[in-house]
């Protein structure tokens, strides 16, 4: 169909899949996905089921076998027709999603476009665990990264020095450089530290193995943990930590106050 340039682009959505399990897609991200034109997902990351939502008049690709320049014409041939997008990503699309290259091409060919947050790996194997990465005067935040590969990091974000800080870490996209991330993380951690490995998280094959650090390395092997492995490196797990006070009779709040 011919671009009418009197008719406004169409929206594109890159929507949020979540881990893998099509019910921990939002209901903003499904009816993003329902009512699009083009459907447009990372098949080696994200399970087929989860866009088995899109109209039957939509059309469903893979992105997978595709460049950067290859999408974004499917994409602009679409918006330009006035129809909506879905692009469909693992996880949440601001992290490790490329999320920057393709929004400036949207940006440069004028087509709106909106990010649909979803539910991240890290607190997806979280939850699947039971654990909480927050523990209060033990552990109150977070910290996110991943181990250099094809993909530079730089010096002061490589994870054996952010693992100085003692935070909890989410160490996504290292499953193939396992050894040299564990060497890394014994710098400045101890041995005996807990290490959740999560793989395929929320997907019918679904592996959650607990092993340790000095471990962790032959845990892949052992398990054939590949792509799509989440490493929760968590130094406080088996500290006891102290109560929320958000609870505690003697802590008023906005909503009650202390007893």
């Amino acid at each position: 169909m011919p671009h009418n340039p009197a008719s406004a682009p169409g929206l594109v959505s890159f929507v949020g899949a979540g881990p893998g399990d099509p019910e921990l897609l939002t209901l903003k991200g499904r009816k993003a996905i329902e009512s699009a034109a083009l459907v447009l997902y990372a098949g080696s990351l994200v399970p087929r089921a989860v866009v088995d939502c899109a109209s039957p008049n939509a059309r469903v690709v893979d992105s997978a076998p595709l460049t950067l320049e290859e999408c974004h014409d499917l994409v602009r041939r679409t918006a330009l027709q006035g129809r909506s997008v879905a692009r469909v990503h693992t996880g949440d699309p601001s992290l490790f999603g490329a999320l920057r290259e393709q929004a400036a091409l949207l940006d440069a060919d004028g087509i709106p476009w909106r990010v649909i947050p979803g539910v991240t790996a890290a607190c997806a194997a979280a939850a699947a665990a039971g654990l909480s990465f927050t523990i209060p005067e033990a552990a109150q935040g977070l910290i996110i990264c991943r181990a250099e590969g094809r993909t530079p990091v730089p010096e002061a974000q490589q994870p054996g020095a952010l693992a100085a800080h003692g935070a909890p870490l989410a160490v996504y996209l290292s499953s193939g450089s396992a050894s040299s991330l564990q060497a890394q993380l014994l710098r400045s951690l101890p041995p005996r530290t807990p290490v959740l490995c999560a793989h395929r998280v929320g997907w019918p094959a679904e592996q959650l193995h607990w092993t340790n650090l000095e471990n962790l390395a032959q845990c892949v092997t052992d398990n054939g943990l590949e792509r799509q492995t989440i490493f929760l490196v968590l130094p406080s797990h088996h500290t006891p930590g102290a109560p929320s006070r958000l609870y505690a009779a003697d802590f008023s709040h906005a909503c009650r106050e202390k007893k």
